[in-house]
């Protein structure tokens, strides 16, 4: 009876040994022979119509704070929000009481410095204190040119007054007085894939189209082409200039820009067989290589529909992209190609 109770026991614990251990080494023997059935196809050539576009906001191309680099009573200010100005505008006049007492100290140094200039010539005074006299006057006269560009504040540039801060007999205590925007020629910035970098060239073409005006489209021109590649993005910086002679845009509007660049040989493929690096903004697909995975990460160009452009060092015409069962595959895992187009 002992003996068979034993017996049970050791047959239990094979049984339980077995169900515990065989899974595992199942599982690990599958994973070791796992091959991904796929689909693949070839990489071809394609002409395209280089057209590519971005979303941006448009600024005013120049911009003005009224800031008068004086602290003192605000006397009177000219304008409103919504005036437009010319360049030379006055716009604010600052409190005078420095300003009238410069002028009566420049004024009498002018007489002084006509005076020892006579007496200079007699021989009256020496060369240095008609120097010294010059020198108070030169200064005089910077700080009263100071004054009165900071006491009478004239636009800069023309453009449209977009914000009022203060009323007249307020005092100015730093903030801006006035804001002053240029609406006649625009400005906005783009970020371009570096892989245009060569292609991009300052005076090019952009059709600028705003969802306000459907119907319409409005031109500008690449004036800027910043010089450095941002790691981060792997993008560079352009600046678009956008004539705005009938106002109908306005800083702060969201448009589209549309930069054409003629005709192009390149790789196409299937926009769903481009995968994201999880973490990243790296972009890759997985090659057929002798029935084996191969990951190449590449560039990402314009769109087309379903199909998108890449650049890859390492792809070129004849190789076969994985389009289906992709997103499972790693890096030299096994495929079987169930079909090829």
């Amino acid at each position: 009876m002992k003996y068979s109770k034993q017996l049970l026991l050791m047959s239990a614990a094979l049984i339980l040994f077995v169900s515990c251990s065989g899974p595992k080494q199942q599982s690990q023997q599958e994973s070791v022979e796992r091959v991904d059935n796929v689909e693949t196809t070839e990489l071809k050539m394609t002409e395209i119509s280089r057209v590519i576009e971005f979303s941006t906001t448009l600024q005013g191309y120049q911009s003005m704070s009224v800031s008068p680099s004086l602290t003192g009573t605000i006397e009177h200010i000219y304008v409103e929000v919504g005036k437009y100005v010319k360049k030379g505008d006055l716009l604010v006049r600052m409190d005078q009481n420095q300003l009238n007492n410069t002028r009566l100290t420049f004024a009498n140094l002018q007489v002084e410095l006509e005076r020892m200039a006579a007496l200079r010539e007699s021989g009256a005074v020496s060369q240095q204190q008609y120097d010294q006299i010059k020198l108070s006057y030169d200064q005089t006269k910077a700080s009263l040119d100071f004054l009165e560009s900071n006491t009478f504040v004239r636009a800069q540039f023309p453009g449209v007054i977009s914000a009022k801060n203060y009323e007249d007999g307020e005092l100015y205590s730093g903030q801006p007085i006035l804001s002053l925007v240029q609406i006649g020629v625009l400005k906005a910035y783009i970020n371009v894939p570096e892989s245009y970098f060569p292609h991009i060239k300052t005076g090019m073409k952009v059709n600028i189209t705003s969802d306000i005006y459907p119907d319409e489209v409005f031109p500008a021109t690449i004036e800027i082409i910043h010089p450095t590649i941002d790691p981060a993005s792997h993008t560079f910086q352009v600046k678009l200039r956008i004539p705005n002679s009938s106002s109908k845009l306005r800083p702060g509007m969201y448009v589209k820009t549309e930069l054409t660049m003629g005709k192009a040989n390149t790789l196409v493929v299937p926009y769903q067989s481009v995968l994201k690096l999880l973490g990243s903004n790296e972009r890759y697909v997985f090659v057929e290589e002798n029935g084996v995975a191969k990951q190449v990460f590449v560039e990402l160009g314009q769109r087309f529909d379903q199909n998108i452009e890449i650049f890859s060092d390492e792809l070129k015409e004849g190789d076969k992209i994985v389009t289906v069962g992709q997103s499972k595959l790693i890096d030299g895992g096994k495929l079987n190609v169930v079909k090829e187009n």
